[in-house]
């Protein structure tokens, strides 16, 4: 087995024949969504998650195998490598472990230590290291050189703690101690810069902060650092001195000898200049890329919830922007989400409400509409509950929507090429409309970044959170499914082995052709070669198709088995689909072959019982108080419905409908102890909340899950 396979293997608690078959797939150049839906036989029917542990993890190993490499290639150019050496090389299994063993050879510059050299005063380092009964005054008196700056007693045995010390903080095996005393006892503390108070006000609570490092939770560790960034905050990673001097003295220190005393203040000195901020460095380095992960893994979850949101579906939609002075960019969108019409109403205008009222009724007869679609900005719940008053069919469903990020679709490229003709914010009510029929198909549209579910997200590596939410949106979009012939470009650029070029060549065959009438078509796009078919195909849905497994999820290659269970039944492939009996008398071992196994058949069997289904939970209404539509007619006690827009891990922000969103801190999303913030509550969950303090000069509005509220907690600063 692959050395890489056996690690990841033992790390990720599987099998190192699934990590095998893993690594070649993406190799090969499956794509994750692939690999987890239609390959389950060769992995051991390993979900994404596992597929993308295995290959993130395989990626940080080629980086490690690249250091490794560059390592070998110097030593061996400096001939400096030993067969010890190398051995002890290739067993290095971290970046930490590698780069301690190559620091003695590392090309320096003139150190303090490599000065003492240079003078002649590592004999007197070597010989006061053995720490026997020699006498060091009386050794130094051999090395003084006057010449070569060594005058007297005093500066050999300087120049020789100097070598000591140096070689101290370069030996492994004290550092790796010593990097656990890090890890371990590491005290994470925060002051505040001189002079710097009055600026550095946000973050006054870390004026003065200490706690153990190991504990220290990614949005406290991601605040500090950003306050030192900007120059207001001054931290520190140190464990108590007394500890790691007392663990460095009995590693090192074996007598009680003069020599040892020397060699003991060289360590001290060691540790101090060289070993701490070395290891500071390093160890605030991992926390920090600690708390960058996690926070990419809780925006990227909040991504996940805000797409997988539940869609209203393809029906006949009335959005509106709100706007009090410009008044209310209203469009009508048909059930396939296109523009039929669009105007300007002003209900915010006493003189013009008739006026807007009867144009609204007039556009929801002339269109059909089945639901009306609010902008939740300025105005927003003034013009939902305008809507309400004009006397709409009851069954129109009346629905405010986030509108995050539409602003920005407005103005983009994306926008252009789709209303090329039409203003900006006439393309912003449309974004509105759409996402409620289908979030994420509008969504992908824009850059996660701009839908408003992020904490700290511009703070943490850029290009570590723009795979995580590409690989986040793919498989979105890939668990959905997409209908091949009304997707727009920017849906099918994240459909497996596609991409935005061959998007674009779908969507211009597409124009240039017609609807796809079965996915065999798709192999006459052109650069769309037989390995993006394989990868996309199964992927891609054309309802009403000849073949009715071509709107399913079933893949093109299982077309055949399926065809062989019909026959097998007496029946054909639809009526296989609508046939639950003659479902249920598959003996699905019988169509076991070397391609396809029992996970394969028993997905296609549930895929036949609901083709193309929709993962995505079923749509409901949600509906804010009507009392409540600013954050004066807020008070302490009132018990109110509320959407959360975003989950961090300090808590979870609600919309409770009054244009600024409240926060239940982690200790009040439940009765109970609350870890994690995600095991209680997710994006776009409707929930209750009770009021428990609003702050109208800073506009801060906390609230409670919990049964029996108790009085809030002070929420963590920026």
């Amino acid at each position: 087995m692959n050395r890489h396979a056996e690690r990841i293997a033992r790390e990720l608690a599987l099998r190192g024949a699934q990590v095998e078959a893993t690594a070649a797939l993406l190799a090969d150049g499956a794509t994750v969504p692939f690999i987890a839906r239609y390959r389950k036989e060769a992995t051991g029917a390993l979900d994404e998650v596992k597929v993308l542990a295995i290959r993130d993890r395989l990626g940080q190993l080629a980086v490690l195998d690249q250091r490794r490499g560059a390592i070998l290639k110097s030593l061996q150019e400096r001939e400096l490598l030993t067969g010890t050496l190398e051995q002890a090389l290739a067993h290095a299994g971290t970046l930490a472990e590698l780069e301690d063993l190559y620091l003695p050879y590392r090309p320096k510059r003139r150190t303090r230590g490599e000065l003492a050299r240079e003078k002649g005063l590592e004999p007197l380092a070597v010989a006061l290291l053995r720490q026997d009964g020699l006498d060091p005054c009386r050794e130094a008196q051999r090395f003084l050189c006057p010449d070569k700056g060594v005058a007297t007693v005093d500066d050999a045995l300087a120049g020789a703690r100097d070598i000591m010390a140096e070689r101290f903080s370069e030996d492994a095996g004290l550092r790796q101690r010593l990097r656990q005393l890090f890890a371990k006892a590491g005290v994470l503390s925060s002051t505040v810069v001189k002079g710097k108070d009055e600026e550095g006000q946000k973050y006054r609570d870390y004026f003065a902060w200490q706690e153990p490092a190991s504990r220290a939770p990614s949005h406290r560790v991601l605040a500090m650092c950003r306050g030192e960034e900007q120059g207001l905050l001054r931290l520190s990673l140190r464990p108590p001195e007394d500890q790691a001097l007392a663990l460095l003295k009995n590693s090192v220190l074996r007598t009680t000898t003069p020599a040892a005393e020397q060699a003991a203040l060289a360590l001290q000195d060691g540790y101090k200049r060289l070993l701490a901020p070395s290891l500071e460095t390093e160890r605030r380095r991992e926390i920090r890329d600690s708390a960058e992960a996690e926070a990419i893994r809780v925006f990227a979850e909040n991504v996940r919830e805000l797409l997988m949101a539940p869609p209203l579906g393809r029906k006949a939609v009335l959005a509106l922007d709100p706007g009090l002075r410009t008044g209310c960019k209203t469009v009508c969108l048909g059930p396939q989400g296109d523009l039929l019409h669009h105007t300007v109403i002003f209900p915010h205008e006493p003189k013009q409400r008739e006026a807007a009222a009867q144009t609204v009724r007039e556009l929801c007869a002339r269109f059909h509409i089945a639901a009306a679609a609010v902008g939740n900005g300025t105005a927003g719940r003034e013009t939902e509950q305008f809507l309400r008053d004009v006397g709409l069919d009851s069954a129109i469903a009346i629905v405010m929507v986030n509108e995050s990020g539409a602003s920005i679709y407005s103005a983009s490229e994306v926008a252009r090429e789709e209303f090329p003709d039409l203003d900006l914010t006439v393309r912003g009510a449309v974004s509105i409309g759409r996402r409620l029929m289908d979030p994420l198909a509008e969504l992908v549209k824009l850059d996660p970044n701009c839908i408003g579910v992020g904490q700290y997200q511009h703070d943490v590596d850029q290009a570590q959170l723009r795979r995580a939410l590409d690989d986040v949106v793919s498989c979105c979009v890939n668990a959905v499914g997409v209908d091949v012939n009304t997707a727009s470009r920017q849906l099918l650029t994240h459909v497996s082995g596609l991409g935005p070029v061959l998007a674009g060549q779908i969507v211009a065959f597409r124009n240039e052709h017609g609807a796809f009438r079965a996915r065999a078509e798709l192999r006459q796009v052109p650069r769309l070669g037989p390995k993006a078919f394989q990868q996309a195909a199964g992927f891609l849905r054309i309802p009403g198709a000849a073949n009715p497994l071509d709107a399913s999820a079933v893949h093109p290659e299982s077309y055949a088995v399926v065809a062989r269970m019909a026959r097998d039944l007496n029946a054909t492939v639809s009526e296989l689909l609508v046939n639950a009996e003659a479902r249920a008398r598959l003996d699905l071992p019988r169509y076991v072959t070397a391609d396809i196994g029992l996970p394969t058949l028993t997905d296609i069997v549930a895929e036949l019982a609901k083709p193309g289904r929709d993962p995505r939970r079923e749509f409901e209404v949600f509906r804010f108080a009507d009392s409540v539509h600013a954050i004066n007619d807020l008070a302490p006690g009132m018990r109110l419905p509320g959407i959360v827009t975003n989950v961090t891990r300090f808590g979870a922000f609600v919309d409770i409908g009054v244009h600024q969103d409240g926060l239940v801190h982690i200790s009040q999303l439940a009765d109970r102890f609350v870890k994690d913030p995600a095991e209680v509550v997710r994006v776009q969950q409707p929930v209750q909340v009770t009021v428990l303090e609003v702050d109208l000069p800073r506009r801060r509005i906390a609230l409670s899950m919990r049964a029996n509220p108790t009085p809030a907690a002070q929420p963590p600063p920026a």
